[in-house]
């Protein structure tokens, strides 16, 4: 199997990891909004000088609240692509269409989970915070390019999540545990579905051809600037949930450096990371050489 990758074996691997959404988040679980919740690295609040240390930490509360949401919204553009590429053809694996039966299963409980934790999140910060949508339309947009470009996208995003765990939020110890869990315990299930997420991808673009295969590409590039847009658009909804928090408005060369700079910050966590990490760029490579020079070349703009 690609990557040495089996159906088999990771369906195998995500029961034994698999776990409870009661026993992730509840009442008796509470966050604590006297920590941070992301790691700087992605926050970036340490770039606004003009910000007292209280309201970094509002800022990057707010922050994490958008980052699951996002993955809430991602949650929603997978679970359809991967219900569509179930049922299996005669001669595939024996395991396939369990395998990725399963993933739609526990990708629909990861978004209950998100769900689960704006409630939370809402109950425990005083100001509400605003986050782009309509969550349909976006994923309509997304979904509407073709089936091996949305499968480049849903490749890259899986493996920036399990980037985002190792280098950067395992070892912070400054988050809030309630939150860290949240966080370990989608990466768990999601490292076994950004292996299933190659080998949906091998096939799509074993089917297309090295001329397919770098015309999605060009495709994937177009979805990443459509959420490069979507990401500018949140940062402009986390000024003004930052200055409804903190009860005061920014100055005007304030408010532009927020959105220079938080922009960027996020561009970095959902693009730039995504484009650089080297379990999606080895997958990309290993079918198009090709295309993985044109995305590295890509990749520093969203650093």
């Amino acid at each position: 199997m690609f990557q040495g990758h089996d159906y088999q074996r990771l369906l195998e691997i995500s029961k034994r990891v698999n776990w409870r959404i009661e026993d992730i988040i509840g009442p008796d679980r509470p966050m604590d909004f006297d920590r941070r919740f992301l790691p700087e690295s992605f926050a970036r609040t340490a770039e606004l000088e003009f910000l007292s240390g209280a309201e970094r930490l509002k800022l990057n509360q707010i922050r994490g609240f958008g980052y699951l949401a996002m993955f809430e919204l991602v949650e929603r553009c997978i679970v359809p692509v991967i219900e569509a590429h179930a049922p299996s053809a005669p001669g595939q694996h024996p395991y396939r269409t369990p395998a990725l039966d399963n993933f739609a299963v526990e990708e629909t409980k990861h978004i209950e989970l998100f769900v689960r934790f704006r409630r939370a999140f809402a109950e425990g910060f005083a100001t509400p915070c605003g986050f782009i949508g309509p969550a349909d339309e976006i994923v309509a947009t997304i979904r509407s390019h073709g089936a091996l470009a949305i499968a480049i996208f849903v490749l890259a995003i899986e493996w920036a999540t399990q980037q985002h765990w190792l280098e950067s939020v395992q070892e912070d110890d400054g988050i809030d545990p309630q939150f860290k869990s949240l966080l370990k315990h989608h990466w768990m299930e999601e490292s076994q579905h950004a292996k299933l997420d190659a080998l949906i991808f091998h096939e799509l673009a074993e089917a297309a051809g090295p001329q397919g295969v770098m015309a999605a590409v060009g495709e994937f590039l177009q979805i990443g600037g459509l959420v490069d847009g979507w990401l500018a658009d949140q940062t402009r909804l986390d000024l003004a949930s930052l200055e409804a928090a903190i009860g005061r408005r920014l100055g005007q060369a304030e408010r532009a450096r927020f959105l220079e700079r938080q922009h960027q910050a996020q561009r970095w966590t959902f693009l730039g990371s995504a484009l650089a990490n080297q379990g999606f760029l080895k997958a990309l490579g290993e079918v198009s050489p090709e295309g993985r020079t044109q995305l590295e070349q890509v990749a520093p703009a969203f650093c």
